[in-house]
């Protein structure tokens, strides 16, 4: 058996170590503090949660990983659910998700609050202009630790690691039906089932918010469409948070009509300066359309399947998922899902990175990060913000 595998297959969960209140306090923290989307918030878990702390096994996080990749809905909450679960069940999923996603929901209400007040937010693109070229390097440096840690020297992981990157650099967007190939193929080659013979070739804020709260001007029909429209988002769209995006685009632009291409991409703006997953963009956007009950309506309908479809199957996953068949599955969706995670790093810096300010704050975050393990990201977003704040009028007066 492969030296990988075995590994895995021998972990087992770790004893609980910790209290469910020092794991909601720390999802609390990731959530207020966590900046680089969803490549980066994996890897700070991986980081501080197996690594650092010793609350998870190696196999606790692959299984997590894994069943955030297979299901619809943002990588990095579900992945948080999931390992809420592992001790604490379904209370500690339920909390746990709350606390992820609660600080970055309440940040977009109060910047979606200044921006309907103030006319807009001009400052958010020189942030943004700062932010985003420091998320590459933040995330560049998170996926190779992932690649590394979780994959080492399989050569078969690494083929896998290699054509979901480049299959997710060439479409632009993430694939389940790789996710499922890899797992199967690992499964095949690594654990075939009794009925297939092995052969030599299966070997190789302030905010004023109870103001907001008034419920006698909502307009109950919008706040039904944008319940409906965001579940389905939730529902139907995989990968990680970014994958939503252009999802987004089709039906609050162009469908409904609700915002305008300026105001789609402050939102988008929105989910790039703000930490936590990048997906609670949807609080803001349901915000601009129906002020604070339709962020909770779209934020609410956006996370319900993600919650949903990483609970129901999760007691599943801890009772079969040392088997060997499954261990090998979890293994070639992990290399998959670490490749896809890579490809759009390269993806996202294509998009990001357009000019030389960019490209040096890009670089320079990353060799900060491998220079200075112990840096704190906050403090690189931080700086990067006061940069953009400075270079960005510079650059777009030239």
């Amino acid at each position: 058996m492969n030296e990988t595998t075995s590994a895995a297959a021998i972990s087992s969960a770790a004893p609980r170590s910790y209290t469910l209140w020092q794991l909601i306090a720390y999802f609390l923290r990731l959530g207020a503090l966590g900046f680089g989307g969803p490549v980066a918030l994996a890897g700070y878990m991986d980081r501080d949660l197996v690594e650092r702390r010793q609350w998870f096994t190696e196999a606790d996080y692959k299984e997590g990983l894994a069943l955030a990749q297979l299901a619809p809905g943002p990588l990095a909450a579900q992945l948080a659910i999931y390992l809420g679960f592992v001790h604490y069940s379904f209370l500690g999923a339920t909390l746990v998700g709350l606390a992820f996603v609660l600080p970055s929901f309440l940040m977009v209400i109060g910047l979606g609050w200044a921006y309907t007040h103030f006319g807009g937010l001009g400052w958010m693109q020189a942030v943004f202009y700062g932010v985003s070229s420091a998320v590459i390097g933040i995330i560049a440096i998170s996926t190779w630790k992932l690649s590394t840690k979780n994959i080492g020297k399989d050569k078969l992981q690494w083929a896998i690691f290699a054509v979901a990157a480049a299959v997710t650099i060439i479409t632009q967007s993430e694939e389940l039906w790789l996710f499922l190939g890899a797992g199967v193929l690992v499964w095949l080659l690594r654990a075939p089932p009794k009925f297939i013979k092995p052969s030599s070739t299966l070997h190789s804020s302030a905010i004023p918010l109870l103001a907001l709260l008034g419920l006698s001007n909502v307009d109950w029909t919008k706040l039904w469409q944008i319940t409906k429209y965001f579940f389905y988002a939730g529902s139907f769209v995989f990968g990680s948070g970014l994958a939503i995006v252009p999802f987004l685009y089709s039906g609050v632009v162009k469908e409904y009509g609700w915002l305008t291409d300026h105001q789609f991409l402050d939102a988008v703006a929105v989910a790039m300066i703000t930490p936590g997953p990048v997906v609670v963009t949807t609080g803001f956007i349901g915000f601009l359309v129906a002020d604070f009950w339709g962020a909770v309506a779209a934020a609410l309908a956006t996370f319900l399947p993600c919650y949903l479809l990483t609970v129901l199957p999760a007691p599943y996953f801890k009772k079969y998922g040392k088997k060997p068949g499954i261990v090998a599955f979890v293994d070639g969706v992990t290399a998959a899902a670490i490749g896809s995670l890579a490809g759009a790093v390269v993806v996202i810096g294509v998009r990001s990175i357009k000019d030389v300010p960019t490209a040096l704050l890009a670089l320079g975050t990353a060799a900060l990060l491998w220079k200075f393990k112990k840096l704190p990201e906050p403090i690189v977003v931080a700086a990067a913000a006061l940069i953009g704040l400075v270079v960005y009028p510079l650059v777009t007066r030239s």
